[in-house]
């Protein structure tokens, strides 16, 4: 999967969602650890084979803008971006219960670049004093009653 990214591949001039290329992907609905106030974004164990175990140069690209950030992959088992995912979780106004899909462009030993998806979850206002934001694991989902 080394390589160039072709550019063309990588700005969408726009639109919010597309189909996948195939490519490797993830996908996380964000919970309030991803958003505030530690902003942790780890990479799920299905692409911990995929991507060397070394810190390496991130972009995430969204829209045609592109944010830098560094991905920590020499950790046994938790991988994940350091603080530049808190500008990427900023500039898109993401919070808990949206969606990204992380599609994995270029993966080399000096750079990585993830394409991301935003999928809003926008709770409508007639539930919005219902909704219970725990949403820190799989343990405790945010829950519509």
């Amino acid at each position: 999967m080394d390589g160039p990214l072709d550019p063309m591949e990588t700005e969408l001039e726009g639109e919010e969602t597309w189909p996948l290329s195939g490519k490797p992907y993830f996908d996380v609905i964000l919970a309030k650890s991803h958003v505030r106030p530690l902003y942790q974004m780890g990479v799920p164990t299905k692409l911990h084979q995929m991507i060397p175990s070394l810190v390496i140069p991130t972009v995430l690209t969204y829209r045609g803008k592109n944010w830098k950030m560094t991905y920590y992959g020499s950790a046994r088992t938790h991988k994940k971006f350091d603080n530049g995912w808190r500008a990427f979780i900023n500039d898109n106004n993401l919070n808990a219960g949206d969606a990204c899909v992380f599609e994995l462009m270029e993966c080399s030993n000096k750079k990585l670049v993830f394409r991301v998806q935003i999928l809003r979850g926008d709770i409508p206002s007639e539930f919005i004093d219902k909704v219970s934001f725990e949403g820190e694991s799989s343990d405790t989902p945010i829950v519509i009653e």
